[in-house]
């Protein structure tokens, strides 16, 4: 399964984002979308899974969870948007990776790119970074991987150009 992941859109969804992905089976957004047509847009074009995030409205908030968790590839991911990192967790996304153990953690928010291992929880965590203009990032950032018999490789961070240009 090749995944493309993303966060933070706040409103903006890049063309780049659909040449990068156009080799993906999925993609998978952690929150803070901005209208619901972002969400639409992304299923046009890919299966999507997604959760909300503090930004989003009542829309997306009523067809989207704030946690997800499923099987992708015999890999058990958990997908929230405010989650924190290995060491500073948020409490909420704390109990839910206690609870269900994932192995692939994903979260947005920090609008920071971080792919990081917690060897206390035995789990891979990433934060593609933010994608839109919205934010203080300066770089708009994504993810793209593949999950096979229960793994992430090929695992790529791509950059999409300078926060505030658009392309």
């Amino acid at each position: 399964m090749r995944v493309g992941l993303l966060s933070d859109t706040h409103g903006f969804l890049d063309d780049l984002i659909f040449t990068k992905f156009a080799e993906c089976d999925e993609i998978w957004h952690a929150g803070d979308f901005g209208p619901p047509e972002i969400l639409d847009q992304l299923r046009a074009f890919r299966p999507t899974r997604g959760v909300y995030g503090n930004i989003d409205g009542p829309d997306l908030r009523a067809s989207l969870p704030e946690h997800q968790h499923w099987d992708c590839e015999g890999l058990r991911v958990y997908m929230t948007h405010i989650g924190g990192y290995p060491g500073n967790y948020d409490r909420r996304a704390k109990a839910e990776i206690l609870r269900h153990r994932p192995g692939l953690f994903l979260c947005g928010h920090s609008h920071i790119l971080k792919v990081t291992r917690d060897p206390n929880l035995g789990l891979l965590h990433m934060n593609p970074g933010a994608c839109g203009h919205h934010g203080w990032h300066l770089v708009r950032t994504i993810l793209r991987f593949t999950v096979e018999a229960g793994k992430v490789s090929a695992l790529e961070a791509i950059e999409l150009g300078a926060r505030g240009r658009r392309k």
